[in-house]
């Protein structure tokens, strides 16, 4: 199964691009709980119809950014310190499932090409570019999900990555973060390239503890 669904054409493409510009701006807080999202106006406001609107306000919906209540409108929501814990917990437990059957199903082909995405993360690092280095890192989780060879697992840690992603995705801009993000990610590889299960579970588990512990500190919880 594939472990991302890449968008195509102009409408996927502009509500992607407000959907995660509306992500940014809740998860840092430029858009506070509560408040009201209102489609004209943010149809105006991004220079785009209705209907991209429309689309990232549901998808934001799915992810736990906004509520839409009946007859009143979508408004600004955002998960508990308690739910987002929960949300990072069982995330780290589905990642690290998946780096351990990596490191034992992971065909040469699938090997060389992690491999390959981790070294153009290592690129992206010294350009200093989030969120180049956010798409790249897309990449090289899914292609541990692939990895693992079950279809399974990979369904349900791609959803819970899409909740997630925000969150993820803000850690980004702390100092510092993107070196440690590939250092994290170096200890992963290593145990999967050797085929080494526990450890390649192990490392991917520490790793998203660190992403958690980032993103509080971006966000100033923690």
């Amino acid at each position: 199964m594939s472990a991302s669904s890449p968008s195509s054409g102009g409408l996927l493409t502009r509500t992607e691009n407000l959907r995660l510009q509306l992500a940014d701006e809740i998860v840092s807080g430029l858009l506070a709980p509560g408040q009201a999202l209102d489609e004209q106006e943010l149809a105006k406001r991004f220079g785009v119809s209705r209907t991209p609107v429309r689309e990232a306000i549901r998808q934001l919906s799915a992810s736990g950014l906004v509520q839409v209540r009946p007859h009143r409108g979508a408004f600004v929501a955002l998960p508990t310190r308690d739910q987002l814990h929960d949300m990072f917990e069982a995330m780290a437990e589905l990642e690290a499932l998946c780096a351990g059957f990596s490191a034992r199903n992971m065909t040469t082909a699938e090997r060389h090409m992690l491999d390959a995405i981790h070294q153009d993360l290592r690129g992206l690092v010294h350009e200093g570019d989030p969120l180049r280095y956010h798409e790249r890192n897309e990449a090289f989780h899914g292609a541990i999900y692939v990895g693992a060879h079950n279809g399974y697992l990979a369904e349900m840690t791609v959803m819970t990555r899409n909740r997630v992603a925000p969150f993820r995705r803000a850690q980004f801009r702390t100092t510092g973060r993107l070196a440690e993000s590939w250092r994290e990610h170096d200890l992963v590889v290593q145990a999967i390239l050797r085929g080494d299960r526990q450890a390649a579970a192990e490392a991917m588990r520490a790793h998203l503890g660190f992403v958690r512990d980032a993103f509080r500190s971006y966000a100033g919880a923690g």
